[in-house]
């Protein structure tokens, strides 16, 4: 600090002793602190003291090294500071037999550093499980934690103790080949039923027919007359000797097959019905179509249940299992709804799709179904419709889904392509393309439905040329001559 009586014609005089050496000395320090913060490796020595705030500087100088090498250790060497214990435990402990001393002298410069890093390390913070990767059983990880294994191969993944997960790989299926063609319809075929005692199976066209056809040899057995218009959809009952129809014409009719002949009619659909279900276990008919509404009809008395509305457009199609939701039902108003039959109330609504859905199957064994549309096909947990995948790639209109006791499952659309599908992974592991007859249009290769048999080795399609194609498994096929190709784990598994 420089007084005024100290400065004469507007300078300062140089020989001023004024605190002199205290600026002196602090400013050396200053310069020998910077020097010793930036080079830690050299040590320099001097041969002045430091005086009264001299001390206070080499204690922020030592803070400030600490703090250095706290944030390059927390930034390099913070993933690898929980190491496991098993290994590298006996790999210290070898390596502190080697390097024990044989005297007592006063630690040097560097073990006392090594000691202060050694502390420093000790109170990092310890890393958050919020930080690690979330497991779970469905979703696709990269790695997986709480590892117990020894970690002998040294990777990265097994030093931070994570494992690579296990993709949950798919079956292995035999791809399935065309067996048989059927001609006998002279319209499009639009429905398809096959019996509990898997020896015949009935069609319905856009000839207004029914035709019961025996399913080992495929010859026609019986042609049933009735509908005025096309025949839409088809059911069989598996505790009486009946065959339920629907079509067109807004009728729902009930065949006694024991005399070929119609006995029952229900009444109330005021436009085309699309789709007919029976309950497994109960005397109960159900019934959609275009007006919208799902009728619940009793099969004996042909009393209206219940008339449910909820669907904003046309019901397509109609799946019932004997737990709840004992009814679901798919429409081209984008949504997929789970019906509660106690109360004849909707218990709850799928909005994924964004287009018509067209098909729904359900899995026998599982408490899961399926539904299709022309943007995706999608599986569903009951009772709640929790959404569990998507199985993409069918990039068409599908119309007909079908699902056998090996979990395969097959989409079919209408330009005539087939996809086989892994429901267990969603693995598309065979595509096909429907060959249409002689003397037909290549536009008439589309495929309105389709099922298998009870026994789940025969696929039955219905097709535009009019015909019914036959498909089985290649018995000649192994792993060895088809193995699965073209599979990669997932890792944008949509959550919708």
């Amino acid at each position: 600090m420089v007084k005024k009586d100290q400065v004469t014609n507007g300078k300062i005089n140089k020989n001023s002793n004024i605190e002199d050496d205290k600026i002196n000395s602090l400013c050396k320090f200053s310069i020998l602190n910077t020097f010793e913060l930036y080079t830690p490796q050299t040590p320099i020595s001097t041969a002045t003291t430091p005086t009264n705030g001299a001390n206070n500087n080499g204690d922020l100088s030592d803070e400030s090294r600490k703090i250095k090498i706290y944030s390059k250790i927390k930034d390099e060497y913070e993933p690898v500071k929980d190491l496991p214990t098993q290994s590298f435990a006996k790999k210290a402990a070898a390596t502190n037999n080697n390097k024990q001393k044989t005297t007592t002298d006063k630690p040097t410069i560097e073990e006392e550093d090594t000691k202060d890093i050694d502390n420093i390390i000790n109170n990092l913070p310890s890393q958050k499980d919020e930080k690690r990767r979330k497991i779970d059983s469905n979703a696709i990880s990269l790695y997986n934690h709480n590892v117990n294994k020894d970690t002998r191969g040294g990777s990265l993944a097994l030093v931070n103790g994570y494992e690579p997960l296990q993709y949950t790989k798919p079956d292995w299926h035999a791809p399935w080949k065309l067996m048989r063609v059927v001609s006998g319809h002279t319209g499009w075929v639009r429905a398809i039923a096959v019996d509990a005692s898997n020896q015949w199976f009935a069609t319905g066209g856009g000839d207004n027919t029914i035709k019961v056809w025996d399913l080992a040899s495929g010859e026609l057995k019986v042609t049933l007359t009735g509908h005025v218009s096309q025949v839409r959809g088809l059911a069989i009952s598996a505790r009486h000797p009946y065959l339920f129809s629907v079509g067109d014409d807004a009728k729902v009719l009930c065949w006694d097959l024991e005399c070929n002949k119609q006995i029952r009619s229900y009444y109330g659909h005021h436009n085309a019905v699309n789709a007919v279900a029976l309950h497994p276990t109960l005397d109960i008919l159900f019934s959609g179509g275009r007006d919208k509404d799902l009728r619940v009809w009793d099969m004996r008395t042909k009393a209206k249940i219940f008339e449910i509305r909820g669907h904003s457009d046309a019901i397509t199609s109609i799946a019932a299992q004997n737990a709840d939701p004992q009814v679901i039902t798919g429409s081209n108003d984008q949504t997929v709804r789970l019906w509660d039959l106690a109360s004849g109330t909707c218990a709850a609504t799928l909005t994924n799709h964004k287009k018509s859905v067209r098909a729904l199957a359900v899995h026998e064994k599982e408490f899961t179904f399926a539904s299709a549309s022309a943007d995706n096909i999608k599986q569903w947990k009951c009772p709640d419709g929790t959404f569990i995948k998507n199985l993409s790639g069918h990039n068409a209109i599908v119309n007909a889904l079908a699902l056998n006791q090996d979990n395969v499952l097959v989409s079919a659309a209408d330009n005539g392509s087939m996809q086989f599908w892994d429901w267990k992974t969603g693995h598309c592991f065979q595509k096909n393309q429907s060959i249409v007859q002689p003397g037909s249009l290549d536009s008439e290769a589309g495929i309105f439905a389709m099922s298998f048999d009870k026994t789940g080795t025969r696929l039955i399609t219905c097709e535009a040329d009019k015909t019914i194609k036959f498909y089985k498994e290649d018995e000649n096929a192994s792993e060895a001559t088809h193995p699965v190709v073209d599979w990669r784990p997932s890792r944008d598994e949509k959550r919708y």
